[in-house]
């Protein structure tokens, strides 16, 4: 148990003297006479006095894993907010600016429309005038035809001989 708890927390520990002293004592240990039970307890309390300290920080970092996570997830998601808000200010400032330009436009229709009413009122004048003139040019035609024939009606008729 002690040997599966080591290999889950990523060690590779069989048990064996020479995994707790390196290589370079593998030599001096096979010298020795090691008991086992001896040794198997000391590995077991040495793993029950670090292990759970060990686990404990896996988990810590798991969390603070997981809760970084949560906060780049925020993170992204009130990034999103402020482009939105940005682009909600960029759309703001386009209605605005085409608001202004929907003004600019009925300030000329109106003007336009005034100007047309000026020309049709001034076509109209000068048809007036053109008409009058030639009603003057025509009255004064007549008023000469009626001189001269008032003339000829003065100028003396020599009498027919009978």
């Amino acid at each position: 148990s002690v040997q599966t708890e080591c290999e889950s927390f990523g060690g590779g520990f069989s048990g064996e003297p020479e995994d707790l002293l390196g290589q370079e004592s593998s030599t001096h240990v096979e010298n020795m006479s090691v008991d086992k039970k001896a040794v198997d307890k000391l590995t077991e309390g040495l793993l029950s006095h670090y292990l759970p300290d060990l686990q404990n920080s896996k988990r810590t970092l798991q969390e603070l894993t997981q809760n970084q996570i949560v906060l780049l997830d925020t993170l992204d998601q009130e990034v999103t907010k402020f482009r939105e808000c940005n682009t909600l200010l960029d759309l703001n400032s386009l209605f605005t600016e085409a608001k202004v330009y929907h003004h600019k436009l009925v300030n000329i229709r109106k003007e336009m429309i005034m100007l047309h009413e000026k020309t049709t009122k001034l076509k109209k004048r000068a048809l007036k005038l053109q008409q009058q003139k030639q009603k003057e040019v025509l009255e004064k035609e007549q008023q000469r035809e009626k001189e001269l024939e008032r003339e000829r009606q003065l100028i003396a008729k020599p009498a027919k001989r009978t």
